[in-house]
This record gives structure tokens, sequence and C-alpha cells, in this order.
């Protein structure tokens, strides 16, 4: 296992997440958190970055345009990351990327955090999405 990975998976089980998945040849982990809206959230060790990535809901066929002026919006409220569209448009992902060397736990958390404030704040909405 590599020291990036191995200093991720700290950090992770410090912040008490369930960690459901991982694959050392490929650095990543998939963990969980249902409290903080964390749901298969990928996190990845792409040296010399950290990139975290989780599905947020499946991209609607109608109302597209609303849905991406809205994106913007609510990036504009993120403390950290970001919502992205995949390159097939099939998928609304959340996505933050962060410095593994010197990569801290508090920066971490904040970006876990970042989804689960986010996601309070705008669940309804892109569930209202979701369902077009």
């Amino acid at each position: 296992m590599s020291k990036n990975l191995d200093k991720v998976k700290a950090y992770l089980l410090d912040l008490e997440v369930t960690i459901t998945d991982e694959d050392e040849a490929e650095e990543l982990i998939v963990i969980e958190d249902e409290d903080r809206g964390i749901q298969n959230m990928v996190i990845d060790c792409e040296d010399p970055i950290l990139i975290i990535e989780q599905p947020i809901i499946p991209l609607p066929k109608d109302g597209r345009d609303v849905l991406y002026k809205r994106l913007l919006q609510m990036n504009r409220e993120l403390v950290h990351g970001a919502f992205v569209i995949d390159e097939d448009e099939k998928n609304v992902f959340y996505r933050d990327t962060l410095q593994l060397e010197n990569l801290d736990k508090n920066e971490l958390e904040a970006s876990v955090l970042s989804l689960s404030l986010a996601l309070a704040e705008n669940a309804n909405e892109l569930i209202e999405f979701a369902k077009k």
C-alpha cells in the first residue's frame, strides 16, 4: 500500500466513515456515511492529487438548461468542490481535488463536509431535477 493511500485511509478512519471498498493497486477507496449524505464516494490517490467524487443524480432528459444554470449557482455556494457533469452527459457528480503532498485531515474533512452541507441545502431541488 502506498504512503498516500495509507495516509488518506487513516484520515478517513479518524473521520469515522465506512470504507465499503478498497483497491490498493488503483489506490482508491469507496466510502459511505449515511448521516452525512455520503454514498459511494470515491477517494482516488492520483499523485500528485487526491480526487474525491460522488454520483449525485442522473441527468434528466428535459430541462437540462435550467439544471445547468442551477448547478452553477449552487457551485457558487460550495465551500469546496463543485457539482460537475460526466463526459457522457448522463450523471451529475460532486467532485473535488486536493494536493496529496501536504494533505491534512482537516482539509479532507472539509471537502467531505462541503458535500454534506450542499446536499442538506439543495437535496429537495436536486431530487426534483432527478424526477424529470
